[in-house]
């Protein structure tokens, strides 16, 4: 079994900042990639940013230049610094870890932009 944990959520202004951490831990042999998901009320979950064990990332035409995603293959971590944050932002946010044969994601974690 594996376990994700979120932090980092919350309310912010347009043009803010929030920076979004995940942390993986359990019955881990060996990670693919990790990444981030939002879904926001009434679309379909959609890939925001990932990142592969050997450091290659992929991003979101809507947030790139803006959203960067790191990770720790030693602590089994990957983070999303999110800058220029906009309305259209607001989801909630959902972390994933590729293990080759699974897939396991996080509780979820709320952003909102907004005035």
């Amino acid at each position: 079994q594996v376990q994700l944990v979120e932090s980092g959520g919350g309310l912010v202004q347009p043009g803010g900042s929030l920076r979004l951490s995940c942390a993986a831990s359990g019955s881990i042999f060996s990670i693919n990639a990790m990444g981030w998901y939002r879904q926001a009320p009434g679309k379909q979950r959609e890939l925001v940013a990932r990142i592969t064990s050997g450091g290659s990332t992929h991003y979101a035409d809507s947030v790139k230049g803006r959203f960067t995603i790191s990770g720790d293959n030693a602590k089994n971590t990957v983070t999303l610094q999110m800058n220029s944050l906009k309305p259209e932002d607001t989801a909630v946010y959902y972390c994933n870890v590729d293990l080759y044969y699974m897939n396991y994601w996080g509780q979820g974690t709320q952003v909102t932009v907004s005035s």
